[in-house]
């Protein structure tokens, strides 16, 4: 059987949210293909972190459609966690479980979801561990740890149950300026290894040197999609042009 790479792994389809009676997304859509690095920027309140929490299904979406591997995410998996497992997910505050050591944090999701034996999770979350550069670490506690420390064992977390795509939420929102470089070399690098990521960020330079697309959202809409270098360096919407004039980036 011959494997269509061009084939989006996710595709999102008019995509909309509303709490109440306010309209937060107003209709999105995006073709996340293997390899595909997306940055999602826009100013505060544009609807990023809700659009990532709902291809995630974190936040049940009110209309559209989330696709993966051509077919609706519902009706593929019967249990959301499974799907989780293939489009994994770092937050902006971490989330770790705080009664648990990194080790633990790590192996959890393998045992319980995937139904992995100890050992082997084990031996899975120290190979990602060591990866992000926290194979030390592995009997602390989060409360031990700083708040980049605890960013990179999230990364290990979401990469140890294997996913195809990891969608991250403002990852370095939460850190203090100097830990923010540290988070933002593992995604680089994992970036430069192929790993397929959308990540919602404020960090302008990471989305202008890193990603291979951005989306520019504006109000619940795309206003913008294009090659990174597209946007930063010939922007066609007037929108896009004045939030990244702020930034001093375009050329």
């Amino acid at each position: 059987m011959t494997v269509d790479n061009t084939a989006p792994l996710i595709s999102v389809r008019g995509l909309t949210k509303s709490f109440g009676e306010r309209q937060i997304l107003n209709g999105i859509d995006l073709d996340v293909k293997q390899g595909d690095v997306v940055s999602v920027i826009g100013a505060s309140g544009s609807g990023k972190s809700t659009f990532i929490r709902c291809v995630n299904f974190l936040e049940e979406p009110s209309g559209g459609e989330i696709i993966y591997r051509g077919k609706p995410v519902l009706e593929a998996f019967k249990e959301l966690p499974l799907y989780r497992t293939k489009v994994g997910m770092v937050f902006q505050q971490f989330n770790l479980f705080n009664n648990m050591t990194v080790l633990e944090n790590c192996t959890v999701g393998q045992i319980n979801v995937l139904g992995i034996n100890k050992d082997e999770a084990t031996k899975t979350a120290m190979k990602y561990l060591e990866h992000v550069g926290m194979a030390g670490y592995v009997n602390a506690k989060p409360h031990q740890l700083s708040g980049g420390q605890k960013q990179r064992v999230a990364i290990a977390r979401a990469l140890a149950l294997n996913p195809e795509v990891l969608l991250m939420d403002e990852p370095t929102s939460a850190l203090d300026p100097e830990m923010v470089g540290e988070v933002l070399d593992v995604v680089t690098n994992l970036a430069k290894e192929g790993l397929t990521m959308v990540i919602v960020t404020h960090e302008m330079a990471f989305a202008r040197d890193v990603s291979s697309r951005v989306m520019f959202l504006d109000k619940g809409l795309v206003e913008e999609e294009g090659s990174a270098e597209q946007i930063f360096n010939n922007p066609t919407s007037q929108r896009t042009k004045d939030f990244l004039s702020r930034f001093n980036l375009m050329k």
